[in-house]
Parts: structure tokens; sequence; C-alpha cells
């Protein structure tokens, strides 16, 4: 995440959360904003699961504790924001806000990220795994029905996601 801010990635079409506060906002509307600590707690993301009906993989976790930000794009994936205060709003919409929720999480996948402009990850858990190391599905938004496995597992896809990037860079 530091690379985002080294580049000056790290900008937002918005008002930024005063903790994660870059810089001011400028005259077109934007602000910098800068990763910071995570602040998200163990019974937070025991509501989060309940909300969902759905324990999280042990590795999404660390992943939501380790820190917040507001744009986190490597490669075709962009994560669901993750500012300090609003993370878990965030999350909701993504869930319940993006896309009718008979689409996905009815049928057991878990958004948690966007594919390029033309779909979503999420989390597979029809597959039982241990651990609750889900599958990531690539579900494709114009054909409703349509799930790809894409990696194994989500620490899989954050190593697969690095390996590419470092490629590409």
């Amino acid at each position: 995440m530091n690379l985002l801010v080294e580049l000056g990635l790290n900008g937002v079409p918005m008002k930024v959360e005063e903790e994660m506060k870059g810089s001011e906002m400028d005259a077109e509307g934007w602000q910098k904003w800068v990763p910071i600590k995570s602040k998200v707690t163990e019974d937070e993301i025991k509501d989060l699961e309940d909300m969902i009906k759905v324990a999280l993989p042990d590795s999404y976790k660390r992943f939501l504790r380790y820190k917040h930000f507001y744009d986190l794009q490597i490669g075709e994936c962009g994560f669901c924001s993750h500012p300090v205060n609003s993370w878990n709003k965030s999350f909701n919409e993504m869930i319940y806000n993006g896309y009718p929720t008979e689409f996905l999480l009815d049928k057991g996948r878990i958004p948690f990220a966007n594919w390029s402009d033309w779909g979503m990850l999420c989390f597979d858990t029809t597959k039982k795994t241990r651990d609750n190391n889900y599958p990531i599905v690539l579900w494709d938004h114009e054909v409703y029905d349509d799930f790809t496995e894409v990696y194994s597992d989500f620490e899989s896809m954050i190593y697969q996601l690095d390996v590419e990037f470092q490629l590409s860079h």
C-alpha cells in the first residue's frame, strides 16, 4: 500500500475520514488518504459474520485487521473500500446494495472485490472447506448464474495477484 502513496495513487473524489487524511480536499473535490493500521476488532468481524451468516476465512480476517484503505487495486482486482470508521458500511453496500442478493449472497457467494469493470470476486461458501478457506469465484454480472473458480482460496489469490503485479512492474 505504501507504493500507492509513493506513486500518488491514493486520491479519492470524496472527503476522507480524519484519521486517514493525507491532504486537504483540492478544488476538484479530490483528497489524498494514507493507509493506517487496522482498528477492526474480533467482535466487529463476528458481527459481520453473523449478519451474512457465514464464517469468513482466517486469511481474509487477517486482511481486514491489517490496514485501512480507500482504494486498493491490484491488477484487475479492486478490493471493497476499507476506511477506518465505516469499513463495515462499505462491505454491507457491496453485499446488499451492489447486485440483488438472489444472484450472490442467497447462492452462497460472498462478494469482497470487483474484477475490472465486469464482475466480482466472491467467496464460494457452497464448497465446504477446512478452516473456511473457500475457493474464490469470479462472477460475471451480465450472466447472473455464471461462477468461475479462479483461485483456490483467499491467501492463494493474494499471492498470485502479487506475483502478477511484480511481473508487470
